[in-house]
């Protein structure tokens, strides 16, 4: 079996509004202004304020800038100017500390002294005996007789 569906379309209306507008003069206005014047006599109390500067020498260090300062009657403000100041100072950087220190070493060394010897001898005069020299008993200056040997002389 089948069954049969009925379908109604039903349609819709819109409606649009559309809005303008127009000028439309009601009436007119003419506007005219006049000026007068007037005197009055005025009584007002007028006050005015002048200030007198009076600069007091101060002349001494500070560390910092001092505040500005008001009292019952004035207004101290404090001038203050940066001054240069070249100092010398002595700044101890470092000590040398200086000792002596003796050191004792023995040393040797080979040095070729020279030593001169001298022998005295005597001769005889020629009317004694001839042909004999006499010698003398006497030490000459090296030590040795003159009846003892002279040593052989070394060249250095």
């Amino acid at each position: 079996m089948t069954e049969l569906i009925d379908e109604a379309v039903i349609r819709l209306a819109e409606e649009r509004l559309s809005v303008t507008k127009r000028v439309v003069e009601s009436g007119r206005v003419r506007v005219h202004r006049t000026t007068t014047e007037k005197v009055q006599k005025v009584d007002v109390v007028l006050a005015s304020e002048t200030y007198e500067v009076h600069s007091v020498p101060i002349g001494r260090e500070v560390k910092k800038a001092p505040a500005i300062r008001e009292t019952k009657t004035e207004i101290i403000v404090p001038v203050v100017e940066e001054v240069l100041v070249i100092e010398r100072r002595l700044v101890l950087r470092e000590e040398l500390h200086i000792r002596k220190v003796r050191s004792v070493q023995r040393h040797t060394e080979r040095v070729a002294l020279r030593v001169q010897k001298a022998t005295v001898e005597r001769v005889a005069p020629q009317n004694s005996d001839a042909g004999t020299p006499a010698r003398s008993e006497r030490p000459s200056r090296t030590g040795r007789s003159a009846n003892q040997p002279a040593r052989k002389r070394r060249n250095p």
